[in-house]
């Protein structure tokens, strides 16, 4: 019996909680159903990303307790799997003005079927993957 069935969310820390939501609400539509704003200025924010990815935006220093040891924007490497083909990935980008850093090159998922990559960053720095099946 597998214990853990998949990954609920992902917390990362930005230097501009707004600057990050705007950039992958461009990308990717985003929703914003929470803001931990105690004083009107927000501290983390949920963002449901192309419908199914929530990521959690910790605005860096933010006084909360419950974080890694050392969170610093641009520290992550992420992969989020595409709905798309490859090509599809990299017009987006284009089409964005983002700069793909690497690919497309050929990967393997995590149920060992083969894919193709395309690699960016974010606003922090953050090396962001991009991955499709198709």
């Amino acid at each position: 019996m597998a214990l853990l069935k998949f990954i609920d969310h992902v917390a990362i820390t930005v230097a501009d909680v707004e600057r990050t939501t705007q950039f992958y609400d461009r990308l990717f539509g985003a929703e914003v159903p929470f803001d931990h704003a105690p004083d009107g200025r927000t501290l983390v924010r949920t963002v449901i990303i192309g419908g199914a990815v929530r990521i959690n935006v910790h605005q860096q220093g933010n006084g909360i307790d419950l974080v890694a040891d050392l969170p610093t924007p641009g520290s992550v490497d992420i992969c989020f799997r595409f709905g798309g083909t490859i090509k599809e990935a990299e017009e987006l980008l284009k089409r964005n003005g983002i700069e793909i850093i690497e690919g497309p090159a050929p990967r393997i998922d995590n149920e060992g079927n083969q894919a193709q990559s395309v690699y960016f960053k974010d606003p922090d720095g953050n090396l962001v993957e991009l991955m499709s099946n198709t």
